[in-house]
C-alpha cells in the first residue's frame, strides 16, 4: 500500500499467495488471542476483528479488482487458488465456536450496554451472520456446510471466467464496406480501430456491450445481426466454457446449504438479511408491478411489429430485429438516436458537469490527483469537503478493453472507519465502466445511456464515500440491506433527465454549445420509449431468480419458460440461453436478490420526487437526503430512514410516473 492506496506499479503476481498466507496466518493468531479474553468488550474483541477484516479486504480486494480489470492467465491461476483460501478462511471464522461464544457473551454483558448504537448494531449483525454462516451447526452438518461454501465460491469464479472467455473468443470481422450499411461513422471508426489493434484489416466487432449493442441497433444486414445475436445469447453454453453444469451445481448446493440452516429454500435464506419481508412478498410486489406494466408493454410490442412490417419489410419480427427496429422506430417517432446525442456528451464535459452537480448537491469538491493505477486510461480523484479537507477518493476506469470484465460497477478500495483514536481511514472507491474509448485524438463521446450508467455508478460511489459512520462493518455500503444498495445509484440517474442538470454536462464536443432545446425536447419525449417492455424485462429476470431459488431441484429452462409465458410480451428463440451468462445471480451477489433493482428503483424514484417538489439542487432537500439516507450506511433501519426523509412510507406512484406508466 502507498498512502493507504494499492501500489499497482509494484504489485507482483508471484507475491500474492505468499502475502495472503501471511495475512491469514496473522489473522489466526489474532482470533486465538481474542477468544481467550475473559471479559470481552468492543475495544478488545470487536475492534480487532474489524482490523482483520480491513487487512484482508485491502490485500485480497486489490487482487479481486485486478482480476476483473486486468485479467491474465498468470493472475487467473493465482486468483483461483486465493479464492479457495479466502473462502476457507471466512468459513472457518464464521464457524469458530470460541469466537461465536465470545461475541454472545459480550452481547449478554454490561459491556454491550456501554456500546453506542452503531457498535450495538454491529454486534447484533455479527451474531445474525454467525447463525446464517452455520455457527450453530455441529458434527457432519457443520463440516458439510463449510465444504459447500468453498464449492460455491469456486463455482462462482468458474462461472464468471467462462463468461469472460466465451465473450472474448467470438469476433466478427467485416471486410466488405457494404456489410456496414446503417452503422454510423463513429461506430465504424471504433470497429476499424479495434481491427487495427488486432493486426487485422477491416472492421472488428466483439460481444462486449459497447461493440455489440450499437451493431444490433444500426446494422441493416439481418443475417449479420442474427450471427451476433446467436453468439451473444449462446455464450458459455458449450465446450469447456459451458455454464449449464455450473448452474445446476450452484443451485443444488445453495439449496442444500439453506436447508442445513433450517430454511425451506435458498430464497428464504437470502432474504433473511434484506428489506423485503419474504420471497412471497417480493414476488407479490413484482407481479403487481407486472400487471400495471403489461398493457403498455403489449401496446409497445404491437407498435414495433407494425412498424417493422410497414416500414422495414420485416414481416416476422425476430429477436435479433428488436434492437434494430426499436432504434428505427425511435428515430421515426422522435427523430432521435443515441448518435444524435453523442456529440453533446464528450467525456471531458460529462465528468466536469457530474462533479459540478455533486458539488452543488453536497457541498464537496472533486479534483484530479496522483496515484498508482492499473492502466494508463485510469484516473484518480480526491473528494474534499467545503473547507478543502480530503474526505474520500475514487479511481475511474471508463473504457472497454480486452481482458476486462464487461458491465459497470463500483467496488470498495478502502472503507471509512476509525482505525485508532487518532487515525480515521478514508473511503476510496473503484468506479469501473465499459464505454467506447477515444478514437484518435478525439475525446470519447458517450451515448446518453452511457451517461446514465456513469451517474448510476457514481451514485454507488457517493454512498460509499460520503458516509459519516466510523464503524467499519456498517460504514458506506457495508451492512446495507442488499435490496436498498441500488437506491443511491438509481437516484442519481434521475438527474440525467433534468434540464438544469443536463446544462452542467451536455456541451457540444466542438462548439461547446449546450444541448439545443429541440433536441432536449425530443430526448425527454423519447425517455419512456418502450419503458413498459423494459419494466417487464427486469421483472422477468427478477421473478426467474426468485422462482429458481425457491425450488428444490429446478429445471432451469422450464422455470425461465414459465416466467416468460407469464410476464413477457415477446418470447426469445429456443436457442437463447441468456441464463448461462447471467453473472448477477450466478457469480455476483444477486442470488435471490435481483428484484432489488426494482425495489430500490421504487425507493429512488420516490426520493427524487422530493427534489422535484423543492428543486433538483435544493440545498435543504439534498442535505436531508445526505444525512438521513446517503451517509448513514447500515447503521439504521432503511425503511425508517426513508420515512424520516420523505415524511411517509415509500409509494410506487413516482416509479410508475417516471416510467410513463398509468397507475
Amino acid at each position: 500500500m502507498r498512502n493507504n492506496l494499492p501500489d499497482f506499479d509494484h504489485l507482483h503476481i508471484e507475491d500474492i499467495l505468499t502475502n495472503l498466507d501471511a495475512c491469514i496466518a496473522e489473522s489466526h493468531v489474532q482470533i486465538d488471542a481474542v477468544t481467550t479474553i475473559a471479559t470481552p468488550n468492543w475495544q478488545n474483541t470487536i475492534h480487532p476483528l474489524e482490523q482483520l477484516d480491513d487487512n484482508l479486504q485491502q490485500l485480497w480486494g486489490t487482487v479481486t479488482h485486478l482480476n476483473a480489470v486486468r485479467d491474465s492467465e498468470a493472475l487467473r491461476q493465482v486468483y483461483q487458488q486465493g479464492v479457495q483460501r479466502v473462502t476457507a478462511w471466512h468459513s472457518e471464522v464464521a464457524q469458530n465456536e470460541a469466537l461465536y461464544a465470545s461475541i454472545k457473551s459480550l452481547r449478554a454483558s454490561n459491556a454491550y450496554l456501554q456500546c453506542n448504537a452503531h457498535q450495538q448494531k454491529v454486534i447484533d449483525n455479527m451474531l445474525r451472520d454467525f447463525r446464517l454462516a452455520g455457527a450453530d451447526l455441529v458434527g457432519e452438518a457443520r463440516e458439510r456446510f463449510k465444504t459447500i461454501q468453498l464449492q460455491l465460491s469456486e463455482l462462482g469464479t468458474e462461472f464468471e471466467q467462462h463468461v469472460l472467455d466465451a465473450t472474448r473468443v467470438f469476433t466478427l470481422l467485416i471486410t466488405q464496406e457494404e456489410e456496414l450499411a446503417g452503422i454510423p461513422d463513429s461506430i465504424r471508426a471504433a470497429a476499424a480501430q479495434r481491427a487495427k489493434q488486432s493486426d487485422q484489416q477491416g472492421w472488428l466487432f466483439t460481444l462486449d456491450i459497447p461493440s455489440y449493442l450499437p451493431f444490433m441497433q444500426y446494422a441493416e444486414n439481418q443475417n449479420l445481426r442474427e450471427t451476433m445475436y446467436r453468439a451473444f445469447t449462446t455464450r458459455a453454453t458449450s465446450g469447456e466454457t459451458d455454464n449449464s453444469p455450473v448452474i445446476d451445481q450452484l443451485l443444488t448446493l445453495r439449496h442444500e446449504a439453506a436447508t442445513i440452516l433450517g430454511f425451506e429454500n435458498y430464497a428464504d435464506y437470502s432474504l433473511a438479511t434484506k428489506m423485503a419481508e419474504s420471497p412471497a412478498a417480493a414476488k407479490k410486489f413484482l407481479r403487481e408491478l407486472a400487471v400495471k406494466s403489461k398493457p403498455m408493454a403489449k401496446q409497445e410490442m404491437d407498435e414495433l411489429r407494425t412498424f417493422a412490417k410497414e416500414n422495414l419489410n420485416i414481416h416476422t419480427l425476430q429477436a435479433w430485429d428488436i434492437p434494430f427496429v426499436s432504434e428505427r422506430l425511435k428515430r421515426h417517432s422522435y427523430n432521435l438516436s443515441q448518435e444524435d446525442l453523442k456529440p453533446y456528451f464528450p467525456e471531458t464535459h460529462v465528468l466536469k458537469g457530474l462533479f459540478q452537480l455533486a458539488q452543488a448537491l453536497y457541498n464537496i469538491e472533486i479534483v484530479r490527483a496522483e496515484a498508482s493505477v492499473w492502466h494508463e486510461n485510469v484516473s484518480f480523484y480526491r473528494v474534499n469537503d467545503a473547507n478543502g479537507v480530503k474526505i474520500a477518493g475514487f479511481y475511474l476506469d471508463p473504457y472497454a478493453r480486452p481482458h476486462k470484465r464487461g458491465g459497470a460497477w463500483m467496488d470498495e478500495c478502502t472503507v471509512r472507519w476509525q482505525k485508532t483514536s487518532d487515525t480515521l481511514q478514508l473511503p476510496v472507491a473503484y468506479l469501473v465502466c465499459n464505454f467506447e474509448a477515444p478514437i484518435g485524438d478525439q475525446p470519447a463521446l458517450w451515448t446518453h445511456d452511457e451517461v446514465l450508467t456513469l451517474f448510476h455508478e457514481f451514485g454507488h460511489g457517493l454512498h460509499h464515500m460520503l458516509t459519516t459512520i466510523d464503524v467499519r462493518s456498517i460504514s458506506g455500503i457495508n451492512g446495507v440491506p442488499w435490496d436498498a444498495v441500488e437506491l443511491p445509484s438509481q437516484f442519481m440517474e434521475n438527474f440525467c433527465w433534468e434540464r438544469q442538470a443536463i446544462d452542467m454536462f451536455a456541451k457540444h464536443v466542438e462548439s461547446g454549445e449546450p444541448l439545443p432545446d429541440e433536441l432536449f425536447t425530443r430526448m425527454i419525449a423519447a425517455k419512456n420509449f418502450q419503458s413498459g417492455m423494459q419494466m417487464l424485462r427486469q421483472i422477468e429476470f427478477s421473478l426467474f431468480d426468485l422462482e429458481l431459488h425457491s425450488a428444490k431441484k429446478p429445471d432451469v429452462q422450464s422455470v425461465l419458460d414459465a416466467v416468460r409465458h407469464e410476464i413477457a410480451v415477446f418470447i426469445p428463440p429456443s436457442f437463447n440461453r441468456f441464463q448461462n451468462s447471467f453473472s448477477h445471480i450466478f457469480a455476483g451477489g444477486y442470488a435471490a436478490g435481483y428484484y432489488s433493482y426494482k425495489w430500490a428503483e421504487l425507493l429512488s424514484s420516490d426520493a427524487f420526487s422530493a427534489f422535484e417538489e423543492h428543486g433538483i439542487t435544493d440545498a435543504e432537500t439534498a442535505n436531508r437526503f445526505r444525512t438521513t439516507l446517503l451517509s448513514v450506511g447500515g447503521s439504521v433501519d432503511l425503511i425508517e430512514a426513508f420515512t424520516q426523509f420523505r415524511g411517509r412510507k415509500p409509494s410506487v406512484e413516482a416509479l410508475l410516473r417516471h416510467s410513463g406508466i398509468q397507475a
